[in-house]
């Protein structure tokens, strides 16, 4: 089930918006956003709190606090209420399409009645929005150009999103009396970045148990479909897909599901070549109609002649043929992840303190963590040489707090249109690493991009590249470079390459990080963390790299200390 506090977070980020788009006070809309952050990224339970207490969460006044409370007691913001019913739905819709903001869709509705997103397209496309002041030609290609990115993630949703209400789902439906084993499959088990839909795999005796259960789960809008061992339900994220199996099916049952398609192609093909049968059912012999296997995966793999092959590497990209000359990767595990060289803290955009972040980092028993704050390039994180000075005197200070764990200090540096980085190197020389990262100019061209990256790479105190494409799914798209170039520039330096972790990054995307793996290059899995909660991350990010077919020696953060340092001080 969601947090409260995620709940809470969405509903004050909401406020902000329509408060935007109703023309109300710039500064009040900051302040919710503002908020909103801080709550999604507080630690805590809020739902025990009392206004009192909420009041001690960063952002939150003595107004939102109330708000808070009066939510958690009744469900309900009464003022969030009056706000939506002044502003049409299609109207909120239209602030969901990139560069479109909330005042010009008010504007859109008002001016041209224009309520969707469908509508919009169409009156661009009709001329309608000519004479418009504010919608230039320039206005309507970018519109058009955030329709199609949007079109383009449809009811699809980032990792992140879909987790959370699988990893609930399949909770509640295992402790169902009669349940046997409950795990979800498909895209969520290959660890793909956006899921379309959650399937959720069961096994037990009798169905109907589980089916009651699922179709009264709280998070169920719409039974759309439901037979004696299959339902299909619509929730707000998405649509979940439960099956129910007989305990004995569970391994092929879990390895149909699980997909790919290709994938699953491939092997069927393999088992008519052996003379037997696969379905979801068991691996069959043709001949006699016998069951063989059906209980394990790893059974139903032996039986075509190939050992159980990890989830996200089904993509019929390879690995089929790997797995029959026996040279699988040893893939990255996140129980390999040492540390973390990639968190914020409140110094700039974070929203929990320098203390905070590392004791966090420490529980989750990292043997170092890197503070990377963003330097003063970004101007809206009001950095300065002063603070990042006083944070590495700090971060010095606290490092005899936490004998088993390294603190290093470092910095997320902005790459300027021409490849600049902040600071001069007398400055950067200061810093144990530096995470360099494009913040701006996403549209230049090609050439622009790639000599900007490429750049970057060369300057001897950038130790790894942040989110290399600069994406964020569903809302921008990468940036267009030649990555092949880049890559040959990481190889030349030894610069690393990120995976961002923050699930609406995910950046580099597997298929660009396998591509930089072939290159010989080497990785560093990061969250990204601005708050305590977003260090759990991390696994989208070693997800993204098994999809990327890495193994732990090309990721810097699963080495032992004494080697990253080695590799830093070079």
């Amino acid at each position: 089930m969601e947090r409260l506090n995620d709940e809470v977070a969405d509903l004050l980020q909401e406020y902000a918006d329509l408060i935007a788009i109703t023309g109300g006070d710039a500064f009040k809309v900051r302040v919710y956003e503002k908020a909103a952050r801080s709550v999604g990224g507080y630690s805590q339970d809020i739902s025990g709190l009392d206004e009192r207490a909420l009041r001690g969460i960063p952002n939150v006044g003595a107004s939102i606090a109330a708000k808070i409370d009066e939510y958690v007691h009744t469900r309900a913001i009464h003022q969030l209420e009056e706000l939506r019913a002044r502003v049409p739905a299609g109207v909120r819709q239209l602030t969901t399409v990139p560069t479109l903001g909330p005042k010009k869709a008010m504007v859109l509705y008002q001016e041209r009645g224009i309520d969707s997103v469908e509508s919009l397209e169409r009156a661009i496309h009709a001329g309608e929005l000519q004479g418009l002041h504010g919608f230039g030609a320039k206005t309507e290609e970018n519109l058009l150009h955030g329709i199609q990115v949007l079109s383009k993630a449809g009811r699809r949703v980032h990792i992140g999103l879909a987790m959370g209400l699988a990893e609930d789902i399949v909770a509640r439906l295992a402790a169902v009396p009669g349940c046997d084993r409950c795990a979800y499959a498909g895209s969520l088990r290959r660890m793909k970045d956006t899921i379309g839909d959650i399937d959720v795999l069961a096994a037990g005796d009798d169905s109907a148990p589980l089916m009651a259960a699922f179709t009264s789960l709280s998070c169920v809008t719409e039974v759309i479909a439901r037979g004696e061992t299959k339902c299909s339900v619509r929730t707000p994220t998405l649509q979940v897909d439960l099956r129910v199996v007989a305990r004995d099916s569970w391994g092929a049952a879990l390895q149909y599901f699980t997909g790919s398609k290709a994938h699953n192609i491939r092997t069927r093909e393999i088992a008519v070549h052996r003379k037997l049968k696969l379905s979801e059912y068991g691996v069959f012999d043709v001949t006699s109609g016998d069951l063989i296997a059906s209980a394990r995966e790893e059974d139903v793999y032996e039986m075509l002649g190939l050992p159980w092959i990890p989830p996200p590497l089904r993509e019929d990209s390879g690995e089929i043929e790997a797995a029959m000359l026996g040279e699988l990767p040893d893939l990255v595990t996140s129980a390999g992840i040492r540390g973390d060289l990639h968190i914020h803290t409140d110094l700039t955009d974070g929203l929990a303190s320098l203390e905070e972040m590392v004791a966090a980092a420490s529980a989750l028993g990292y043997a170092y963590v890197a503070v990377t704050d963003h330097a003063p390039n970004l101007y809206m994180q009001r950095m300065t040489d002063a603070k990042a000075l006083d944070q590495r005197g700090q971060v010095r200070r606290l490092r005899d707090a936490y004998p088993g764990m390294a603190l290093l200090h470092g910095a997320e540096l902005n790459i300027g249109p021409d490849g600049d980085v902040d600071w001069p190197p007398e400055f950067l020389a200061g810093f144990d690493l530096c995470v360099a990262s494009v913040h701006s100019h996403f549209t230049q061209s090609r050439a622009e991009m790639t000599r900007r990256l490429v750049r970057a790479c060369e300057n001897p105190y950038v130790t790894i590249i942040g989110h290399p494409t600069g994406r964020v799914i569903g809302r921008r798209e990468p940036v267009d470079a030649d990555w092949e170039e880049v890559f040959r520039a990481c190889a030349r330096t030894g610069t690393a390459l990120e995976i961002d972790a923050f699930p609406d990054r995910l950046d580099l995307p597997a298929g660009l990080a396998r591509r930089a793996r072939d290159h010989g290059l080497l990785f560093s899995i990061a969250s990204d963390a601005h708050a305590v909660p977003h260090l759990a991350g991390m696994r989208y990010g070693v997800g993204t790299a098994q999809r990327a077919w890495l193994d732990p020696d090309h990721v810097i953060n699963t080495w032992p200390l004494p080697r990253l340092l080695e590799f830093l001080r070079r």
